[in-house]
């Protein structure tokens, strides 16, 4: 090769860097305020390898329930990690054991399974769900504030399994803080997991649709208080039921770790089939007066029709993700 071709290929070579080292560049967000800001973008999308979205040919039907005999489901509130003060102490071993006065949570899931037509045992005892063969027992597992690596080996082959068999699934608040390094358990979520959040302040929430069991008796807009999580991923392949307005966020929807918020689309509520089973899932649920209060104006008594739509609709009774 002669010295002149061999100073044109090193020229283009140093071009194609160049281009690429270009191509490559994302913007920085602005410096301004929150409310001037787009929200978080290109927040990932992988692919967990699994047929997952609002398409009911991802749900394995494969008659592992049986609705004439009752809705069972099992609240799971076991932390590894920090613990909500709705969760109360933490529970003793064993299936149902005694609810103090302070196990708000659980507790009142107990009682809104009594109310509307489902029964609810409890436990934060991973051997009670070492196996498929028990989660088959009930026909949702809801996932209520757990925290860090809260399930060991056999706990997470069995939940995979039961979902897989078509089991349902909700998760609300902290579930979001829960099995970080685990991809499958991230995309139960719907591809999305907590990052941070701003300050505990009321906002206005934003019903998108009322046809799906969850939203159905709820209003296009109202008032709660809560953390308002960000998140990192943000859920995709998903069907959004409800936002936060961030504009309606006095304090600002910045967190603590820096997160500048979603924008025009804050997510709180949304489901999805995932890896054959049925998975409804929210952000919301921090204070213990959300789980008693029968209030209209602070938004608790629609907070709890929000969650009994999902496990409902979770265990088949209704139709799901509508």
């Amino acid at each position: 090769m002669n010295r002149r071709s061999s100073t044109w290929l090193t020229a283009l070579a140093s071009a194609a860097v160049a281009c690429l080292a270009t191509a490559l560049v994302v913007e920085a967000p602005s410096a301004a305020g929150d409310r001037d800001r787009p929200g978080a973008t290109e927040l990932g999308n992988p692919d967990y390898g699994v047929c997952r979205g609002d398409r009911p040919q991802c749900y394995h039907d494969w008659g592992n329930f049986d609705l004439s005999n009752g809705i069972r489901v099992l609240i799971f509130s076991r932390t590894a990690g920090p613990r909500h003060a709705n969760l109360g102490p933490a529970l003793a071993p064993g299936l149902n054991p005694p609810l103090a006065d302070a196990n708000v949570a659980q507790r009142a899931i107990v009682r809104l399974g009594q109310e509307n037509g489902f029964t609810a045992d409890w436990t934060e005892d991973i051997t009670q769900l070492a196996t498929p063969a028990r989660l088959f027992n009930y026909n949702t597992v809801i996932f209520l504030s757990t925290s860090r690596d809260t399930l060991d080996d056999a706990a997470q082959t069995a939940l995979r399994q039961y979902i897989r068999g078509g089991g349902g699934f909700v998760a609300i608040h902290n579930a979001f803080g829960t099995e970080y390094n685990w991809p499958w358990y991230e995309g139960l979520l719907g591809n999305a997991n907590f990052y941070d959040h701003g300050p505990r302040q009321p906002g206005t929430i934003r019903t998108l649709s009322r046809r799906d069991a969850s939203t159905q008796n709820l209003p296009s807009r109202w008032t709660f208080t809560d953390e308002w999580y960000n998140l990192i991923p943000f859920p995709t392949n998903v069907r959004i039921l409800a936002t936060v307005d961030e504009s309606s966020l006095a304090e600002g929807v910045r967190g603590n770790l820096g997160h500048p918020g979603h924008g025009d689309n804050h997510p709180i509520a949304w489901c999805q089939y995932y890896d054959g089973g049925r998975s409804w899932v929210t952000t919301l649920g921090h204070d213990a007066t959300a789980f008693t209060n029968q209030s209209t104006s602070d938004g608790s008594v629609y907070f709890q029709s929000l969650i009994v739509g999902g496990i409902r609709s979770t265990a088949g009774a209704t139709p799901f993700c509508r």
